[in-house]
């Protein structure tokens, strides 16, 4: 995973950060309130995915040392650096960022599927099965949390696995091919994020041990495989809630009114 990101474009990116942050945040104590806020931590011992570095000598002992911290992001979780670097405004023109732009979204409103993705996102090298597993468990979770809203409480989430769930809600987006107005290729798009999803769906119930399987069975054990089912799941996550907050705006209130 920390190769996916070449060591001279995560060069560039933190000469960009470390000059926009150091204009935008003007002393060290907020430098290092921004930078804490992009830390996330696994344990109460305040263990985390990379560690805030700072000056041991001189005029700006124990204050961060911002250059040497975004050098441990790098190292550590570059794609981090992204995700940073899509908050502060700066483009990124040589990569396409679909990992962190999800997980950015999954945390402010999906909270459940934000854990799974963590776990899967951990767990590609170590476990490419358990990875596969907790990706499915991911649009599941997007799907459910969509069908929360009251517009469409006609789909009944409990009876509906995740394939069969993709397609009902992409009949309330009117991306399935009943829909008069959408082109033929937006129709074939959205078949797939159909097709993409059962796939997704029957990879964890037939080639991982989620649903218990004999010993002759092919289990996914290759990285490659779970690279390729997470990026698929991203994809399809991420169109999903982009296009669900575009097309069902949540209905917001005057400050002096009251929702009813």
């Amino acid at each position: 995973m920390k190769n996916r990101i070449s060591p001279a474009y995560r060069m560039e990116l933190i000469k960009k950060l470390e000059k926009i942050i150091c204009e935008r945040y003007k002393n060290f104590e907020d430098i290092e309130q921004y930078i804490e806020m992009n830390r996330d931590t696994y344990n109460n011992f305040g263990d985390g995915d990379f560690y805030t570095i700072y000056f041991d000598k001189g005029d700006n002992l124990g204050k961060i040392n911002l250059k040497a911290t975004l050098r441990n992001i790098a190292t550590e979780v570059p794609d981090k650096l992204l995700k940073i670097a899509i908050d502060l405004g700066i483009e990124t023109p040589d990569f396409i960022p679909t990992i962190p732009i999800f997980k950015n979204k999954l945390k402010s409103d999906y909270k459940n599927a934000s854990t799974s993705f963590e776990k899967a996102f951990h767990n590609i090298e170590k476990d490419p099965a358990e990875s596969v597993g907790n990706a499915n468990s991911v649009l599941e979770s997007i799907i459910k949390e969509i069908l929360r809203d009251e517009r469409f409480s006609d789909i009944d989430a409990s009876k509906l696995t995740n394939g069969k769930l993709v397609k009902e809600i992409l009949k309330k987006f009117e991306l399935n091919s009943n829909s008069v107005e959408m082109p033929n290729e937006m129709k074939s798009i959205g078949n797939s994020l159909t097709s993409v999803s059962k796939a997704i769906e029957d990879l964890r119930s037939d080639k991982t041990l989620h649903h218990g399987q004999d010993s002759d069975k092919y289990l996914i054990d290759e990285p490659l495989y779970a690279y390729f089912v997470i990026n698929a799941c991203a994809t399809v996550g991420l169109f999903l809630i982009n296009f669900y907050e575009n097309k069902f705006p949540k209905e917001s209130f005057p400050d002096d009114a009251l929702p009813f």
